[in-house]
């Protein structure tokens, strides 16, 4: 049994390298995605086998008083105000009756990660260390001078020289994170002290100062890590936490209303801020906007400056705007370029800029089997006014080509911003219209792309993607055993028979909200149409309108299905058979979300993309839906489907 450890969180700064935003909001209260920083740490912590957590206070701390009152571990929480701030040494001595009962873990509370504590207490509980810091390399905070066996030998603050060559590195950087043993307590003098010092003296007195490397613990060797100390920091570990998350968009859930505002880059709207203030701005990019924020007047248009309305990289307060460093937030190589792009794909996007022009740079592997699709189908895409991003310039030996930016902002990411009825079913008849294009003009003229036309949606596609779904979903996810697989195995062969049976035309094959870019002045850009093959029509329209990533209401569904129909009747000169694609609905609806969850179980469990578990639970209600209508049918399927 694990030792039960107490937890200290120091939160009594002041915060200034943050003003003018801690003037407003003390830096252990900071939203980061609708919840407080603090409670990001907490939410770390609460995985130990701990007792109680001690927290310190001194600035705005009648703010954190009541935080702490409201928080579900409040009966765990013990505070210590500080008259006078005391310092990262004296705040640990003045809860040092607190401390003194056993070993206890310090925890920063302007530092979010994802840092394995448990392991971290593990070794140290192993160890003969009288403090256990949790370290890593990060070049620009390496200032933690150890020998060969990890111990401390020294602080010294960056800049400087490497040391020693091969082997353990020489500097590692302090994560704020630490694991203390009570003794430690007597290197701390009475009033306002640095815990620094006291390493130093104890290591002076020749105890064991050892560090635990977070980047070498064996089953999560890269955890996330970051301070928001300032303003740029606290900016780029917001969107860095949007990236792990698979998101461009934050919207916290108490906002009820977007006004019409065009977003790019990462945005975030906290709680309680005044949203129907946002209607004269037409564009916000790389911005979070704070509780209580307003935009604030935007000053005259400068010669060379930003359109008036355009707010770039910035937070956004109650009466101020702090200015972001765009190199800083977006995690910029040394060759200028930002990765971008949170699928599914194996490929690589980098936005980099081609004569001060903001333009994608694609990289596929070697032996990349859809470049050249890819290429050609663009090219083909192009010439029947289809929206996909152009393409500037390719490079066949490298797999690699540069083409139109279509920005950061998905349909999906769009919709996290809530709209009014009439905006989404006017930018989904946007998005119905190219289905129609690809599903006539496009189809009519496919021998034009030999790629194309001799790709086919037919009966071993649509038996892999169930083959996909059980082995994938039922067995990897849900591990669940296949009992009568015989009779399932025929049920499925019959819908693969079903289904390539059906008229086809030109499809995407992967057509759902997160392949459709808005950008500004909502226009469209279709991506990611490398898979597309001659197919059933319906199931594009199964991967948009029952759209595992965004549940479209049952009415607007009802419309746009509707507006589908009228249009591809127009469009196909008479060939359009309605009935028929009624029909093929249920068939593809069926295949088409056994497919998702199938992904969704591939990238989550063996691509390590573990946001891809969040939209599950709406797959399997859609798929519990889908089989429902071929129950009598399918009846092993059913049994499955339901049971999961």
């Amino acid at each position: 049994m694990k030792r039960v450890i107490n937890v200290f969180i120091p939160a009594a700064g002041l915060g200034e390298r943050l003003r003018p935003i801690t003037t407003h909001i003390p830096k252990p209260l900071l939203p980061v995605l609708g919840k407080p920083v603090i409670q990001h740490v907490l939410d770390n912590v609460v995985k130990l086998p701990f007792n109680r957590i001690g927290i310190n206070l001194h600035y705005r701390k009648e703010a954190v008083e009541e935080w702490a009152r409201s928080c579900s571990l409040k009966e765990k929480i013990v505070l210590f105000p500080e008259e006078k701030i005391l310092g990262t040494g004296g705040a640990l001595k003045n809860a040092g009756e607190f401390l003194k009962a056993g070993t206890f873990l310090v925890h920063n509370s302007d530092i979010l990660s994802d840092i394995n504590l448990s392991s971290l207490l593990d070794y140290h509980m192993a160890s003969n260390n009288l403090v256990t810091l949790a370290v890593h390399d990060y070049p620009r905070f390496n200032s933690v001078v150890v020998d060969g066996n990890g111990i401390l030998e020294g602080i010294e603050i960056p800049p400087h020289p490497p040391l020693g060559k091969g082997g353990r590195r020489g500097r590692v950087a302090f994560t704020g994170i630490a694991v203390y043993e009570p003794e430690f307590l007597d290197y701390l003098p009475e009033g306002k002290s640095s815990v620094v010092d006291a390493w130093l003296d104890a290591v002076a007195a020749g105890k064991s100062i050892g560090t635990f490397d977070v980047n070498m613990v064996e089953f999560d060797p890269h955890p996330y890590w970051s301070d928001i100390g300032t303003p740029d920091a606290y900016a780029a570990a917001v969107f860095e936490l949007m990236r792990r998350e698979g998101e461009t968009v934050f919207v916290h859930p108490s906002i009820d209303m977007c006004p019409d505002i065009d977003m790019q880059g990462h945005v975030v709207i906290e709680e309680g801020c005044n949203v129907r203030a946002l209607h004269a701005t037409p564009l916000l990019r790389n911005c979070i906007v704070l509780p209580e924020g307003i935009i604030p007047p935007h000053p005259p248009l400068s010669k060379g400056g930003p359109p008036r309305g355009e707010f770039n990289n910035c937070i956004i307060g109650p009466g101020f705007k702090v200015d972001l460093t765009c190199s800083e937030i977006l995690s910029i190589d040394k060759d200028n370029r930002q990765l971008i792009g949170s699928g599914g794909s194996d490929r690589r996007y980098y936005r980099t800029s081609r004569e001060n022009k903001s333009v994608v740079l694609m990289q596929c592997k070697a032996d990349d089997p859809d470049y050249e699709r890819q290429i050609e189908y663009t090219k083909y895409f192009l010439k029947h006014t289809l929206p996909v991003p152009g393409l500037i310039e390719m490079d066949r030996e490298r797999k690699n080509a540069l083409i139109e930016d279509a920005g950061d902002i998905s349909l999906y990411s769009w919709l996290k911003c809530p709209r009014d009825r009439m905006a989404i079913e006017n930018i989904y008849r946007k998005v119905i219209d190219i289905i129609v294009l690809l599903h006539t003009d496009v189809t009519e003229d496919v021998s034009a792309c030999p790629l194309l036309a001799g790709r086919t949606f037919d009966y071993e596609h649509f038996r892999w993607e169930t083959e996909y779904f059980i082995k994938r979903f039922v067995e990897g996810v849900r591990n669940i055993s296949i009992k009568n697989h015989s009779a399932l195995d025929e049920e499925l062969h019959q819908l693969a028979v079903k289904a390539d049976a059906l008229p086809k035309t030109v499809v995407h094959r992967d057509f759902q909200s997160q392949n459709i870019m808005v950008i500004k002045g909502r226009e469209l850009r279709l991506i990611d149409y490398q898979g597309a093959r001659l197919g059933p029509p319906a199931y594009d329209v199964a991967s948009m309108l029952w759209d595992p990533y965004y549940r479209i209401e049952d009415g607007i569904r009802e419309q746009l299905l509707d507006y589908y129909i009228v249009n591809m009747n127009s469009r196909s000169s008479g060939k359009f058979d309605e009935v028929n694609f009624h029909s093929s609905l249920v068939i593809c609806r069926l295949q088409r979300h056994m497919q998702a969850l199938g992904a969704y179980g591939f990238l989550s469990l063996v691509k390590g993309k573990s946001y891809f578990q969040k939209y599950m639970p709406e797959g399997v209600r859609l798929l519990k839906e889908d089989v429902c209508n071929v129950k009598e049918e399918f009846p092993e399927l059913y049994e499955l489907i339901i049971g999961l």
